[in-house]
């Protein structure tokens, strides 16, 4: 039976106000703001922007703050502060050749047109923790390499040629289909998910999916259970690029701002079939921010998931089945479902309860009938 819980308002207010007394730490701490978070933990705000479905560093920052840290809670956050924002158009479609480069590799070729911006990364630095950072004076940077300002920076494309495009030219991969700005996009942020979905929301899907999630079904298929070939790192860029929108009273196109964006290009090698030459696929994956480890996993992803969309055999494992990868990646969903969890279940677990007793009961009689001597 159900047991009322007395005195449950007065213990979440409570609750509330312990939640602020930890956020804010000791007083002899100075506070954090969100600016500091916003520029000095940017990787993390990059990612809860994309998760999040949202572009807006400031949001994310406050984010992050309010929750502690807590990624997963920010993004939460974030998503439902995007509810309540009004839409006022859809801007063109951006083009990332024009894209302001802050890094940009290839890990299949050595000389590109551009050449290789390695770029801010920790790709290259030693994975042992500073424990002195906080007594160490700051250095002025006037005479180092400047750091790109999202606020400050202006768009100065570079028009790098894409790798892919080198393929291209070459006849070793498919010309990419032709854009169409004015066709309606599907959009995951306003319709439910459904099955089989589309490479268009497939890719918006991936885009906000978990990074670990996502990061754990790619390292899935390099260790073998999905892709029968080794993947190579065609290209990835990170930078700034425009965002251009025609306001319905000009009746021309402006640029609105600019955003940073991850972009990854996996190939894989393709040995032809009836209908297609041999040459080379790629994945596609592009993100809000630096996130370089969630673009490549998603450009994995792209690349499993077409396979499996364009195949008539059954999905072998995970990473190649579209519900599975789409319906467990959003971490919002995902994590409503396990936490619903510390909700009470007071009357479920009654029924458990006595379900369990009646089992066991007639579990005791079987057990006694079987003891008796037979005559």
């Amino acid at each position: 039976m159900y047991v009322a819980v007395k005195g449950g308002e007065k213990a979440v207010k409570q609750s509330r106000r312990l939640v602020a007394k930890m956020r804010r730490g000791p007083e002899t701490v100075p506070p954090i703001r969100t600016n500091q978070i916003e520029h000095q933990m940017g990787l993390g705000v990059d990612r809860v922007m994309a998760e999040g479905s949202l572009y807006d560093n400031k949001a994310a920052a406050t984010a992050l703050k309010q929750a502690q840290g807590d990624t997963m809670e920010a993004i939460f956050l974030v998503r439902a502060f995007r509810t309540t924002l009004k839409r006022f158009g859809t801007s063109a479609p951006i083009d990332t050749q024009d894209m302001q480069i802050i890094r940009r590799i290839s890990g299949i070729y050595k000389d590109i047109p551009g050449g290789q911006v390695l770029g801010p990364t920790y790709d290259y630095t030693h994975r042992l923790i500073d424990f002195d950072s906080d007594e160490k004076k700051e250095t002025p940077l006037k005479n180092q390499v400047p750091t790109v300002d999202s606020t400050e920076q202006d768009i100065s494309p570079q028009q790098m040629t894409r790798v892919i495009d080198i393929l291209r030219q070459q006849g070793l991969m498919d010309t990419a289909s032709p854009t169409t700005p004015h066709k309606n996009v599907e959009d995951l942020t306003r319709e439910p998910l459904k099955l089989p979905a589309s490479r268009s929301i497939r890719l918006q899907n991936l885009a906000r999916g978990d990074e670990g999630f996502l990061l754990g079904s790619a390292y899935s298929l390099q260790r073998g259970f999905g892709l029968d070939r080794h993947p190579f790192l065609g290209e990835l860029r990170v930078g700034y690029i425009a965002v251009k929108y025609t306001p319905p009273e000009l009746g021309f196109e402006i640029i609105i701002g600019k955003i940073k964006l991850t972009e990854c290009f996996m190939i894989n090698r393709f040995d032809g079939s009836e209908n297609k030459p041999p040459g080379f696929e790629n994945g596609y994956g592009l993100v809000f921010g630096q996130s370089e480890r969630k673009a490549m996993s998603m450009a994995l992803l792209d690349k499993s998931l077409q396979n499996s969309s364009n195949s008539d055999s059954k999905t072998k494992y995970p990473a190649q089945d579209q519900e599975f990868i789409l319906s467990h990646s959003d971490n919002v969903e995902s994590s409503g479902f396990v936490q619903h969890l510390k909700l009470p279940h007071y009357v479920d677990f009654q029924s458990e309860l006595v379900f369990i007793r009646n089992l066991k009961k007639e579990h005791d009689k079987k057990k006694e009938t079987c003891l008796e001597p037979s005559i």
